[in-house]
């Protein structure tokens, strides 16, 4: 993965991504993960601030479809993790590129993602 497409990654999940609409696994998209490091203090922040970046992210050309997940337990590593799909790569990193340009996104202390595109390869 490009360095471009993974810091577009992590911006667009520390943000949001979608609805989910399209069968998971659906082997002609890209799957968007991004798993986030939160302060427990931040938790109902951070996703405030993903459902901001879902609702722009949903406009976009190529979005399919997201999910956000959280752990059960406080303390696990990743509080949080988006599970999202893309038509491409190409439409993902456009998509979050626009949304950092125009979407007023807050800055969240503390929060940490992590997003990394993947392929489905076994069902």
């Amino acid at each position: 993965m490009s360095k471009s497409i993974a810091v577009i990654a992590v911006l667009a999940l520390v943000l949001g991504l979608t609805p989910a609409s399209a069968e998971d696994g659906d082997p002609q998209n890209v799957v968007l993960i991004n798993t986030f490091t939160v302060p427990v203090e931040a938790l109902d922040q951070t996703i405030a601030m993903w459902e901001m970046a879902r609702d722009y992210l949903m406009t976009q050309p190529g979005y399919v479809s997201t999910r956000l997940h959280q752990s059960l337990s406080p303390d696990a590593r990743y509080l949080l993790i988006n599970v999202a799909q893309w038509e491409s790569p190409e439409s993902y990193e456009s998509a979050t590129q626009s949304m950092w340009q125009e979407a007023d996104l807050p800055r969240i202390e503390g929060v940490v993602p992590g997003p990394e595109l993947y392929t489905v390869i076994r069902e």
